[in-house]
């Protein structure tokens, strides 16, 4: 199944990508670039998910 989440993505000081899912508590992930950012992006959500139903 397909979900669809609204994020937030903003560039600090340090040149990091900062992204958070406000939808999902605690959902927050960083990355150098914005590709990298897009992989541990799923992997952040999917990981909430999955506590979320334990």
């Amino acid at each position: 199944m397909n979900k669809t989440f609204n994020v937030i993505v903003k560039k600090n000081r340090g040149g990091f990508y900062v992204l958070s899912v406000p939808s999902l508590h605690g959902c927050h992930t960083q990355a150098k670039s914005l590709d990298e950012l897009l992989t541990r992006t799923k992997e952040v959500i999917e990981l909430s998910l999955e506590v979320r139903n334990m």
